[in-house]
């Protein structure tokens, strides 16, 4: 349909929309008055990692439409941990270590986000405030009577877990119902209209919106963005070296500013579209570009995203490291360190010291393949040993570099 709201406009445009509950009547609430929206995060680690930043973006678009987001931390549900594409429960946090994580993550909200008082202004809120409060003969009477188990057995949440023979906890089966009253929670308090998440989290949405129109009769609405996978079907913010962390003290700007460069050609304009406020006539004429003129689109799509989650100097230091390390074969500031002691360092041990293998095994497994090289030069030799009397260039594959350095 072709929609007469900024928002819903500017949403379809970039590529969010996957499920809408109520097409034409969010459309039309979205263009009388300001809506706020909601989406939740978990807090069981300090930082949240780059599958969760087309989320954070969807919160960016919807202030840029000129509605209100709401950020809500799951200081409560954390408690219990969603169920949701998991085989097995989480482990328990203390409520110290949740009140930790919600105040690092807050960090990466700020950047994305204008906070403060005013009608479009972000806030956020920890439903541990509410629900911590409910007594649990009260949630039973209040909220439970509209939840039936039959419903809750076909969620897949619950289908795959039994299915798999994977126990399913009593608490986790209750991750549902306190999700669902959460969206009741907000628009009661806080007037919230909205609900957007992933595809993964429409039957806990849809939920919401029930319990809302059950409980209260009002209206909500809810949104959901496509299972975001690179154009090689892998899961967007996994990599072989582990998660891409959004925080800066849990992954270095030079790799975050990395993981962008080196994305699929294909994927550069999805993600130009989703992850940077570009206009959409540049990033066209960017992702037409073919052969290795791609490579810039890459540096530009690297730029925009490392500058809105980590700021301009980030992206600059990163970009100016790039420059060094690829196009000058010399060696940027902000490559990982390896001060080795006078003798130097035999290949095997730099390359586990400097982060770029696991094990020794690991390490002999990449010489072994040809990945290893030492100031460009291929090493084969798991033997070979690195006289570090200079700066010298450690290298695992084409895209790994790093520094050993005497000390």
């Amino acid at each position: 349909m072709t929609y007469t709201s900024t928002l819903l406009r500017l949403l379809d445009e970039r590529g969010y929309i996957h499920q809408l509950t109520d097409a034409e009547g969010l459309d039309a609430l979205a263009a009388k008055q300001i809506v706020p929206g909601y989406i939740g995060f978990d807090a069981t680690a300090p930082s949240l990692h780059v599958g969760s930043l087309v989320q954070i973006m969807l919160l960016r678009r919807l202030q840029q439409a000129g509605h209100k987001p709401v950020v809500l931390m799951g200081g409560g549900t954390t408690r219990i941990g969603d169920p949701t594409g998991r085989d097995e429960s989480r482990k328990m946090l203390s409520d110290e270590t949740i009140d930790a994580n919600i105040a690092s993550i807050r960090t990466i909200f700020e950047r994305f986000l204008t906070f403060g008082d005013g009608p479009t202004d972000a806030v956020m809120v920890n439903n541990h405030d509410w629900l911590g409060q409910l007594g649990y003969i009260q949630l039973l009477q209040e909220v439970g009577t509209h939840f039936t188990v039959n419903r809750m057995l076909t969620f897949d949440s619950v289908k795959l877990r039994l299915e798999r023979e994977q126990p399913m906890t009593f608490l986790e089966f209750n991750y549902m119902i306190l999700q669902g009253y959460d969206f009741r929670h907000l628009e009661k308090e806080m007037g919230v209209r909205l609900q957007m998440g992933g595809s993964d989290q429409w039957g806990n949405i849809v939920n919401g919106i029930e319990l809302a129109r059950r409980m209260d009769g009002v209206e909500v609405f809810g949104v959901t963005t496509p299972l975001l996978t690179t154009a090689d079907g892998a899961k967007m913010g996994k990599t072989a070296a582990g998660a891409v962390w959004l925080n800066e003290d849990a992954l270095p700007a030079w790799d975050f500013w990395q993981y962008w460069r080196n994305v699929d050609d294909r994927d550069v304009g999805k993600f130009l579209r989703l992850f940077t406020d570009l206009p959409l006539d540049e990033i066209a004429r960017l992702e037409a570009l073919e052969g290795s003129e791609i490579n810039a689109a890459k540096v530009v799509l690297a730029n925009e995203v490392t500058r809105l989650c980590r700021g301009e100097e980030a992206a600059k230091a990163a970009e100016a490291t790039a420059a060094a390390t690829f196009a000058a074969g010399g060696l940027g500031a902000d490559l990982p360190v390896l001060t080795v002691e006078s003798g130097g360092i035999g290949i095997v041990d730099a390359l586990v010291g400097i982060g770029f293998a696991a094990s020794r095994g690991e390490a002999k497994r990449l010489i072994a393949g040809g990945g290893a090289r030492v100031d460009g030069e291929s090493v084969t030799n798991e033997a070979f040993h690195i006289a570090v009397e200079n700066e010298v260039r450690l290298s695992s594959g084409k895209k790994k570099h790093g520094v050993l350095r005497p000390a």
